[in-house]
């Protein structure tokens, strides 16, 4: 089984709808997916519970967020961990020593940028990542490319000897589908079209 962690300490950063869409993904191509809801309000849970039962099938995990040993079924092939805002020290130690891969969405913002780049420093000094037993993908949330914000997080983002995934854009897509418990990859293809080409780099990623 292989785990992605999306994590970053700023709250409303879109690290749930980052873990839902992923999963959704997962689900898709026939993949048994498991989701972790360690956020104290449960958000991709009451997302799940929406999830009409046609789609392709996600599970979640019973165990509490301070679990540090849960009981994760071993049939599944992936596990999704939607993590809370302000996750650090020993929490954030054993969600890393879990994940494969970890994903840190950052939003064009004076504060989002702030609280990511602490975070980043933070994660370069975890054991887990500095042996490479954990590889970290940047993602950009909400963000417009016309703007200067835009540009700022570009440049912001260059510092760092991370990946940057990509960019994807500022829509009611994704809000849209959110309320029917679906996801980009659940709607027709002329209805998220833009924003599946946005994803391509974050889904050749995740299964390189």
């Amino acid at each position: 089984m292989r785990t992605i962690l999306v994590a970053n300490p700023k709250g409303g950063c879109g690290k749930t709808t980052l873990a839902t869409n992923l999963a959704a993904y997962l689900a898709g191509q026939n993949q048994r997916v498991a989701m972790w809801d360690l956020d104290r309000q449960k958000s991709s849970l009451d997302w799940l519970a929406l999830r009409p039962a046609e789609l392709p099938a996600i599970t979640h995990l019973d165990a509490d967020r301070n679990d540090t040993h849960p009981d994760i079924p071993e049939y599944n092939d992936w596990l999704v961990l939607d993590s809370p805002a302000g996750m650090h020290g020993k929490n954030l130690a054993h969600a890393l020593k879990l994940a494969h891969k970890v994903v840190v969405p950052v939003q064009p913002s004076v504060f989002d940028m702030a609280a990511t780049r602490d975070f980043l420093d933070q994660l370069m000094e975890e054991k887990a990542v500095r042996k490479h037993k954990a590889f970290i993908g940047i993602i950009g949330m909400r963000v417009d490319p016309r703007t200067r914000a835009a540009a700022t997080l570009e440049q912001f983002l260059r510092q760092y000897d991370l990946p940057i995934l990509t960019y994807l854009r500022d829509t009611m897509v994704y809000v849209n589908a959110a309320f029917n418990g679906k996801s980009i990859f659940d709607l027709p293809y002329y209805q998220a079209e833009r924003d599946l080409s946005q994803w391509q780099p974050i889904v050749e990623w995740v299964n390189s």
